[in-house]
């Protein structure tokens, strides 16, 4: 047998390869940071353009009435003036406003977030006749303005004799498409061994979906709920509509009357838009993390 090669010495070329590459793992070390750098500093630039609103708002809520209304603006104000939120909170029933407005974006989230549940199951495990031609016509509606539907919506209503009442602004709301949409995407990414186990169990659909579905899909009927929450506290062109009367009006239509109300007073109008946007703000910082986790989980699987 021929012996094997013995090993290469390692001369003074091979050894000066590691500090030849130095400078190049440098460079792009720092081409990195450069580039990880821009995208912060966009990020950042983009933050500050999307809340700068926000704070011009709350800033200008603090300001006495001259300075609210004075050419050139200032940024902040030279005297602080949080009494406005007071005055703004006893110039409206903002308590009136805000019980309607959470009343009715509860049953509204609730709801939806149990009609979707159940439709979204059907269309994730059940088989029945044309399947997804149905559920193509029920993604269909979701290309038409909503604009569309509210002549039609509003004369049913009123020949229901609902106008001016709670079932006005919360039935034509208990179900939603998209919900259903985003359920129905979630149900079809768990294991189907769980479901086939739970039938070996002799577990019905409700049983399946109460001790199976819905513990693993906290995260979407989360993401679902806020949705229809927001959506419900943000409308105004229904509520506008169906509910005239003044003891029914939710924050949307109360911050429009109030608008009509103070018209000069920008400081008092500022203020009044923080405490609408409040409850929005502090809901999203709670639920943060489940929304961000139901949509990212769910994915678009077909």
């Amino acid at each position: 047998m021929s012996e094997a090669p013995a090993s290469r010495p390692l001369t003074a070329p091979y050894l000066a390869r590691p500090a030849l590459a130095r400078p190049a793992l440098a460079a792009l070390r720092w081409r990195r940071l450069g580039g990880q750098a821009l995208v912060y500093l966009v990020l950042s630039a983009g933050l500050l353009v999307a809340i700068f609103p926000f704070v011009w708002m709350v800033l200008t809520s603090l300001k006495d009435r001259a300075e609210a209304s004075a050419f050139p603006p200032t940024l902040f104000p030279s005297v602080w003036h949080p009494e406005n939120y007071v005055e703004a909170w006893r110039t409206a029933p903002w308590p009136r406003y805000f019980f309607n407005t959470l009343l009715v974006s509860t049953v509204v989230a609730l709801g939806n977030m149990t009609t979707s549940t159940l439709a979204a199951y059907a269309f994730a495990r059940l088989r029945f006749f044309a399947k997804p031609v149905v559920f193509f016509l029920l993604l269909a509606t979701l290309m038409i303005p909503d604009e569309v539907t509210v002549i039609p919506n509003y004369v049913l209503i009123q020949r229901l004799k609902w106008i001016n009442t709670y079932q006005a602004l919360i039935v034509p709301f208990l179900a939603g498409v998209f919900g259903i949409f985003l359920l129905r995407q979630f149900f079809r990414s768990l294991p189907q061994d769980l479901f086939e186990a739970a039938m070996l169990d002799g577990a019905g659909h409700l049983q399946i979906i109460w001790y199976v579905v819905l513990p693993l899909s906290r995260p979407a009927l989360i993401t679902v709920a806020l949705l229809s929450f927001l959506s419900s506290y943000n409308s105004f062109l229904w509520p506008l509509l169906v509910a005239s009367r003044a003891e029914l009006r939710m924050v949307m239509v109360g911050l429009n009357s109030f608008t009509t109300e103070v018209s000069t007073r920008f400081d008092l109008l500022m203020a009044a838009s923080a405490m609408v946007i409040l409850p929005v703000v502090m809901l999203f910082f709670v639920a943060q993390r489940y929304f961000v986790e139901g949509v990212t989980r769910t994915g678009l699987r077909g």
